[in-house]
């Protein structure tokens, strides 16, 4: 059985900051849906459709327990996010490992040029 296609993308279910928030209450704990509209100011309804665009790009699981329905968080499709952020990561790493070298590079040259007699020179004028 192969699974569903999904009909909204992760990126576009977690730009939301509610459906951030229902993620987050559904992390630790499955929960029915009128507990869960209990922890927001919007309808029951509302929250049923954040939920639906949820389940609707896979984050979100339910499963009927007598006559309600309870939620709980599928984290698998946020490895796509990880990957995703993994790049920028990495690019961000790579900018800063390359500020800190010329920094580094810099700071090294300066006390070649000024020695270690300037540099206490320097610091004597600076406190007079």
């Amino acid at each position: 059985m192969s699974d569903p296609i999904q009909k909204h993308d992760v990126f576009q279910a977690i730009a939301d900051p509610t459906r951030r928030r229902l993620l987050q209450l559904l992390g630790d704990q499955e929960l029915p849906v009128n507990v869960i509209s209990g922890h927001f100011t919007m309808t029951r309804t509302a929250v049923s459709k954040h939920l639906r665009v949820l389940a609707d790009a896979g984050l979100v699981k339910d499963r009927k327990v007598g006559r309600e329905t309870r939620y709980r968080l599928d984290p698998e499709p946020l490895k796509e996010l990880k990957r995703w952020l993994a790049y920028y990561e990495r690019f961000w790493e790579n900018k800063l490992s390359a500020l800190k070298r010329y920094v580094e590079q810099d700071d090294a040259s300066s006390s070649q040029t000024l020695g270690p007699l300037s540099l206490t020179e320097r610091a004597r004028k600076e406190t007079e």
